[in-house]
């Protein structure tokens, strides 16, 4: 286990006590709302904020706690946040060659080092090119190869894509997850974007108000939320209920039929957005799950719309994803009264 550590401390109203653990080539992505914690973790792992208790220890070497607490510049750790913070007056291959002149090596075998990472990254064409000359993506792109070649045992991202702009990011993203794939050390990886969790992330580690609510596998959360930021995150209507038999469980939705389950007692009910159809009067048919709803608002994304519904006048809330055709058919717009239904094979239910 490369890291190993509890992350205890209080800032301001902020109580954070998260378990942090990854393994050799592993990414560690750690999600949640503003002021969860999740940057002051981050810093804390760096030695940039000083743990109140608890520990970070990296290859069985204690960096912070039991009375230690390592200085910055000799943890092993590579950092990137959304602003490259590249030297301005250094080239790309100045950049990247920085770490290992200052931990020793020669000026030929750090230049060497730099065309390497920045060949990896696919921007070697650039090395002689200063931060002023270099797009967004480009620069962001250096700015890893810095991270990387001083050979960290721990890599820390602070919502490294979220300063670029939506055209460029899936490029950086997918040139990120194989130079990820690559590395050898653990990564840790804070992000509000659950996308780059999904395709980046080993392990996901959700976080409210320093705690943990919620972590496991990208596919395991995905399919099982048990919190509703997480369902919020992964795209999913999550509600809590109780199992009343094994096609049944009541909800604040009202009884919700499910396409079968095998607990009782305490439950999650989920189903999918783009499960929800939506209806100009009840639905009669192969609809289980009708409820009287009021648009509350409409968006459109590419080809789609999300629509948030209120149900039952002041009820809980349904999120729906249709298509244009339909906004149009339908005429949807806030304040109008329809139907939304979710047929039973499209509902899950799992133990609380």
């Amino acid at each position: 286990m490369t890291l190993d550590a509890q992350v205890r401390l209080t800032r301001g109203t902020l109580e954070l006590d998260l378990p942090l653990r990854a393994a050799d080539g592993e990414v560690l992505a750690v999600l949640g709302p503003n002021g969860a914690g999740k940057t002051t973790a981050l810093h804390a792992l760096a030695g940039l904020v000083r743990l109140g208790a608890g520990h970070v220890r990296v290859d069985g070497e204690t960096w912070a706690g039991d009375g230690v607490h390592l200085d910055p510049s000799l943890r092993r750790v590579g950092m990137l946040s959304a602003d490259h913070l590249l030297f301005p007056h250094l080239t790309a291959r100045g950049n990247v060659a920085f770490g290992p002149r200052s931990r020793g090596a020669s000026r030929a075998a750090a230049a060497a080092r730099a065309d390497a990472e920045l060949e990896a990254l696919g921007v070697l064409d650039l090395a002689r090119r200063r931060p002023a000359q270099l797009s967004h993506g480009q620069a962001q792109r250096v700015a890893l190869g810095r991270a990387l070649a001083t050979d960290p045992r721990l890599l820390l991202l602070d919502e490294p894509l979220s300063a670029l702009d939506p055209g460029l990011r899936p490029q950086v993203r997918a040139t990120l997850a194989a130079r990820l794939r690559e590395f050898r050390g653990s990564a840790v990886l804070v992000t509000h974007d659950p996308l780059d969790a999904l395709t980046l992330a080993d392990h996901l580690v959700f976080v409210e108000t320093g705690r943990i609510v919620q972590e496991g596998s990208p596919t395991d959360v995905v399919a099982r939320p048990r919190n509703p930021y997480v369902a919020q995150v992964v795209g999913l209507n999550l509600y809590p209920g109780t199992a009343d038999d094994g096609t049944t469980v009541s909800t604040p939705l009202g009884a919700v039929v499910t396409g079968g389950h095998d607990h009782r007692g305490p439950s999650w009910v989920a189903f999918a957005p783009s499960a929800v159809a939506l209806y100009p009067d009840a639905p009669h048919g192969s609809t289980r799950n009708a409820w009287a709803a009021r648009v509350a608002s409409v968006e459109l994304v590419g080809q789609s719309a999300r629509v948030r519904l209120v149900t039952g006048g002041a009820g809980p809330a349904v999120l729906a994803e249709v298509t244009a055709g339909s906004v149009a058919t339908l005429r949807l717009q806030p304040g109008q009264e329809l139907w939304a239904g979710v047929k039973a094979t499209e509902v899950s239910a799992y133990p609380r």
